[in-house]
């Protein structure tokens, strides 16, 4: 039976890593693309999230389910080899490496905009460039730093986010900064044409920037491959998904709906800081938008990791370069680190030449490598459960609920997001480049990997070298995806 492979160093505590889950919930989705997404649904927006937030949640507990029982770095991307088969796995992690890059620049776009609140002439790509630097030294030392660097940002976005919950609720009772004859509560959020101010079509519209917010919650499940107990500390914070949307997503947006019209955010910057600086209350505009700033280096942080351990992953399997797979003296894979910030520069030039309408483009067609991604997941997954069912395996120690009818309804709701973002005029973009993508993925793999794979064995044919060592060196790249070490803490 095929092995998994994980040799980085364990550093990620329980409590590293149920603050990275509760920290990844709170990001560029929630604190700058919810302005879209309540322009194009209104107060119908939070039936989006709670609708999506159910479906992340089923797809993150087969995640968890497979990540329990294979604790292993390179996560869903090796679970796809092992399950759906080597190209499988291949189209899986070079997407979700995809997926990460590109929420890396949608994450640093919104950092340059959040800048701009407090320095609005300065341009904005000076910023991307400082952070961008900032990122890669942080990703560069051991991970147990990583770990506590992420627990700091995301304890300071968590108490923020119930700390502006709390205060938007007193504006609400006793009307602190509001002017005279000004109602808030649910008048306020209904009253711009009510619940589904722009119909059933503008709750589909919202959907692609919603599934976007969650994009890159399934880092959770790579850091399996790092994590000291992974048996006790994804369960942990996997459970807590329902909870963090709910409170998170829909309450925050709710209270904000109450305190102003939703038609009066124009997403010119986060919605959190545009409504506190309309109600006279600057210190409150200053302290969010300093909230946000932190939110976007935490995701950016996030987004560097993931990318970089699937990366890591990819390489064990034969997938990617070698140079991926090479480990730093602090247990860190510091080429992808390096490549990350390779492409995060590459967003600094974009945000140079396209400015405004960059952030949406790039949201679109992050949604589409996420819900990609997350479908190979949900196959994945039932590819393994319909395998310890045929051979009589032991059952997981953390099951997917009302198995099997929640897994598949899942997986009909991601194929859905896909079939809406070609049918939205503004997402059709996401589409078009999704379905190139995973094209160029197939050539890559059907010249280069395999390709690779013959060179190598018609080599190992004509010179006959059959010790163990030539033999190790002259595995296919599919062979390598089925017969990679076991994890490092059975070795």
């Amino acid at each position: 039976m095929p092995q998994f492979a994980s040799a980085l160093a364990r550093g990620l505590t329980v409590r590293h890593i149920r603050f990275m889950a509760l920290g990844s919930a709170i990001g560029t989705g929630l604190f700058y693309g919810s302005a879209a997404a309540i322009q194009a649904a209104g107060p119908a927006v939070l039936l989006a999230y709670a609708i999506g937030g159910a479906a992340v949640f089923l797809v993150m507990r087969a995640l968890g389910e497979m990540a329990v029982r294979h604790p292993v770095s390179g996560s869903f991307g090796q679970y796809a080899s092992r399950y759906l088969g080597p190209f499988a796995g291949f189209i899986t992690g070079w997407t979700f490496a995809f997926e990460m890059a590109i929420v890396a620049i949608a994450d640093v776009t919104a950092f340059g905009i959040y800048m701009g609140f407090w320095f609005p002439d300065v341009p904005r790509w000076i910023w991307i460039l400082a952070v961008v630097f900032f990122i890669a030294a942080i990703n560069l030392v051991k991970v147990k730093v990583f770990g506590e660097t992420e627990f700091w940002l995301s304890l300071v976005k968590v108490v923020a986010i119930i700390a502006m919950i709390l205060g938007g609720a007193a504006i609400i009772i006793f009307g602190f900064g509001l002017p005279a004859g000004a109602n808030p509560g649910l008048e306020t959020m209904l009253g711009s044409g009510g619940f589904f101010a722009n119909g059933f079509w503008g709750l589909l519209a919202s959907f692609s920037i919603v599934m976007f917010a969650f994009g890159g919650i399934e880092t959770i499940g790579i850091t399996a491959g790092e994590a000291e107990n992974p048996k006790k500390a994804i369960p942990g914070a996997i459970n807590t998904v329902p909870l963090r949307i709910l409170l998170f997503y829909v309450c925050t947006l709710a209270v904000l709906m109450m305190i102003s019209p939703w038609d009066r955010i124009d997403g010119s910057t986060s919605p959190f800081v545009q409504i506190f600086d309309m109600l006279g209350i600057p210190a409150a505009a200053h302290i969010l938008n300093a909230v946000v700033i932190t939110a976007a280096i935490s995701a950016i942080n996030s987004d560097t990791f993931g990318a970089g351990r699937m990366m890591y992953g990819l390489a064990e399997q034969g997938h990617a370069p070698k140079a991926f797979a090479k480990i730093s003296r602090h247990g860190v894979p510091w080429m992808t680190v390096a490549t990350m910030a390779a492409v995060l520069l590459a967003g600094v030039v974009l945000n140079a030449l396209l400015p405004e309408s960059l952030f949406l483009i790039v949201a679109s067609i992050a949604t589409f490598a996420t819900v990609w991604v997350w479908l190979m997941i949900l196959l994945s997954h039932i590819a393994m459960k319909r395998e310890i069912a045929r051979k009589g395996l032991p059952t997981s120690e953390f099951p997917v609920p009302f198995w099997p009818v929640a897994s598949y309804l899942a997986l009909g709701f991601m194929a859905f997001i896909v079939v809406l973002l070609g049918i939205m005029p503004d997402t059709r973009v996401a589409l078009i480049v999704g379905c190139a993508w995973i094209g160029l993925l197939f050539l890559a793999y059907r010249f280069g990997v395999k390709g690779a794979g013959r060179r190598r064995a018609d080599l190992a044919d004509e010179t006959g070298k059959d010790d163990g060592g030539a033999a190790a060196s002259e595995t296919t790249a599919d062979d390598a995806s089925e017969s990679v070490s076991a994890p490092a803490e059975n070795r």
